[in-house]
Order: structure tokens, then sequence, then C-alpha cells
């Protein structure tokens, strides 16, 4: 049961009668109650989300019921399983209310249970039944001690392949901690230098001066070999609106990849525009370079434009940090408000200047996902690894991955 208290005569006054300025703030209002509404039947809205559908409505006809309504749905409904939910929603809640006060009564979503999490219950610690010989008997003290073992489950198993979305504030805690303990080795690559070893090049140099002193005859050879460096780690992460759930971990995450590995991590976020937060992170405690992150970035959960942040960093970060064989890593949700073909154009430009180029998904890790919007339709064909980022599990396959390149 929702109670619902409309503010003015009609549940859609757009307030486009000049007649009327209170109504003016009545859609606004009525619009973010509908918001909580679908929120608390289980829909994915965030602010974000809001503030987009609040600029939609100056770009259609307010007068067009329908027309709203497409809108609304196409910028709040990201699950086609939610539509008929919206549909529903919708429609009781922008009727013309008969009173004040107005009772929406929604029985079909009583027996709807949406995205429910596996509840993992840990077996009773019960008391061994009692022996109906004991104290018949006296107990053997040569004998060895019996044991009763009990099977519990791991925390630290379930944390591993829980979504990062679905945490608490204390679990989220301990996923930083573990995050800490991870072990991160970049693939080698192949320096045109050598140094000296038992390869069967060789070293002409070297030969020569260690033959001087026979008079210049050639008595041995100096043999060398390829030197090794790992390769270049750029990441490039998207923290606007839609991954809002997933920004503070995956924060966590570029921290501890760029803390553990011994050459610097070229580190990047975008929503509108990009920014360079290499200099940020480059910090002992993680808090404070949290904080100077957040301090440094001013379009924090806005909108995303993933064509434009990737041009700028191709035209202005590219031939700075792109070369040796580097490796990207594109953590986005594939969610895109600016033009497609400018996307594919950056993204095929990016993949000819790197080694390789791995897009992370956090939204990949549900099994019923389909990369079926622009953005992703328009990046995939570039892309050489796609892979979730959604729990800890999916970390520790990256890591292997990264370690295995070559």
């Amino acid at each position: 049961m929702q109670t619902l208290k409309p503010s003015s005569p009609t549940p859609l006054s757009y307030a486009t009668d000049d007649a009327d300025p209170d109504a003016r703030g009545h859609l606004l209002r009525n619009l973010m109650l509908f918001g909580r509404v679908l929120r608390a039947l289980g829909l994915d809205i965030n602010p974000g989300r809001m503030i987009d559908l609040a600029h939609a409505l100056a770009l259609i006809d307010l007068r067009l019921k329908v027309d709203f309504q497409s809108a609304a749905r196409a910028l709040l409904v990201h699950d086609k399983d939610d539509i008929p939910l919206f549909d529903q929603a919708f429609e009781m809640f922008w009727r013309k209310p008969v009173d004040k006060w107005t009772s929406v009564d929604l029985p079909s979503l009583r027996t709807i249970r949406r995205r429910t999490k596996p509840q993992i219950v840990a077996p009773p610690l019960t008391e061994p039944p009692p022996d109906e010989n004991e104290g018949d008997a006296p107990t053997d003290p040569t004998q060895p001690p019996l044991l009763e073992v009990v099977q519990t489950y791991s925390d630290r198993e379930v944390l591993r392949r829980k979504d990062f979305s679905e945490m608490t504030a204390d679990e989220m805690g301990s996923v930083k901690q573990l995050m800490t303990g991870f072990v991160w080795n970049l693939g080698e690559r192949r320096t045109r230098r050598h140094k000296s070893g038992k390869d069967q090049m060789i070293d002409m140099r070297r030969t020569l001066r260690r033959n001087l002193k026979p008079g210049g005859e050639i008595l041995q050879f100096a043999r060398k070999t390829p030197k090794y460096k790992p390769r270049p780690l750029i990441i490039i992460a998207d923290i606007s609106g839609s991954m809002e759930r997933y920004s503070r971990l995956l924060m966590q995450f570029v921290y501890s990849v760029s803390s553990a590995l011994d050459q610097p991590v070229e580190s990047f976020v975008f929503s509108t525009q990009l920014t360079h937060i290499t200099r940020e992170l480059d910090n002992k405690d993680i808090d404070t370079a949290l904080k100077e992150v957040a301090h440094t970035v001013v379009d924090w959960s806005g909108g995303t434009r993933i064509g434009d942040s990737l041009k700028t960093f191709n035209f202005q970060w590219g031939r700075r940090v792109l070369g040796r064989g580097a490796v990207v890593l594109l953590i986005s949700d594939g969610w895109d408000r600016g033009d497609p073909d400018l996307l594919s154009v950056e993204m095929k430009r990016l993949h000819l200047n790197c080694h390789r180029l791995i897009w992370l998904n956090p939204l990949l890790g549900a099994s019923d996902y389909e990369p079926l919007t622009r953005g992703m339709q328009a990046a995939l064909p570039q892309v050489d690894d796609f892979l979730p980022v959604h729990n800890l599990a999916s970390l520790e396959a990256l890591a292997k991955l990264l370690e295995q390149l070559k």
C-alpha cells in the first residue's frame, strides 16, 4: 500500500499556464515523489537518473501524457523485466485524484520478489547426542580423543562471490582489507636493450673489449640476452551516476593496483570530462588519497560521455602514456549519452595505440546481462577482452590475466 499526496489539483500539472504560478513547482515535487515510489518498489533509481529526467522535460511536449511516460520509462527503467512494473506504477501515481489524499493499492506487486539475495545459513552448532553406553564402560586413556568437526561457510568465500553493489558498510570495509592483500604483476615486454647472459646472441662490443689483452685476437665470445620490463598500465574509470554503486570500491581497486606495482600507474576518471588522478593517488593513506580525488573531480556522479572523454585522452595524454606497449583498463557500464560514432572512432584510435585494451563492466556479472546499449555496441568491436568487475573473484581473474600478458 502506497499513500501518495499530490501537491497540485491534477497529477500531471505541467505548469504551462502562466496564470497559475504555484503550479510550476508541483511537477518537480511530484516527480521526486514518483522516483521514491519506484525505488521502494525495487527499481534501480538514483539521483542522477532523476536529474536526467528533469532536464528531459524541456525537450518533450508536457501536454501529452504518452510522451511524458515514454521519456520517464526510457530514462528510469534499465531492465526489460521492470517495464510492466513501471507502467502499472505510472498509471496509479499520475492519475487524477478524487480528493486531497489518494490511496494507491498495487495488489499485483505484493507477490513479486525481485533480485532476491541468496541467504547463507551456517549449520547449527548442536551438541552430539549422548552415548547410550556412556557410563557403562570407562574411557580408555590409550585411545586418541574423538574430535567433533562442524563444517561452516567461510566469510571470505562469501565476500569473494558477493556483488559490490549489494554489500553493507561492514562488508565493504572487509573487502577493502582483502584488496590490499592482492598481488598484482604485469606481463613483461621485450625491450631493445640487452644484458649479459648465456643466450646464443653474441655481444660484439663486449667481445672485442674482452679480447684486447691477447692482441685483438678473438679467443672467447661474450653473450647477451634481451632485457624484459613490465608493461605500462593505464586505468580509465567511469564515475558517472550509473556507476555510483561501484565507484567507491573501484577507486579502492585502482589505488591498490597503483600501490602494488613497482612502476607508476597512470589513472584517469571520467563522467562528462576526463580527469587525471595519478598524483592524487600517490599517497600512502587510502582515505587521504580518495579525499583528494573527490576534491579534484568536479563531475562526480554526473552524466556519461565516453567518446568525448576518450578523445581528450587520445589527443592530450596518448603520446605521454601509451608508449612501450601499454595495457589499458577501461572500467565502465557502457551507458553513454554522447555520440556513438565518436565513441567508435576514439575506441579504434585507442586500440591501435595500446598493446591490449581490456573493458571491465560491472554489469557483466549478471547472468541475464546483454551489451545492448549504444555505447557498448560501438565499443565492443575494438575491445580485446570484455570482462566483469563486480566482485573479488572477478578481480582475481583479472590479476591472473594481467600476469599472463606478453
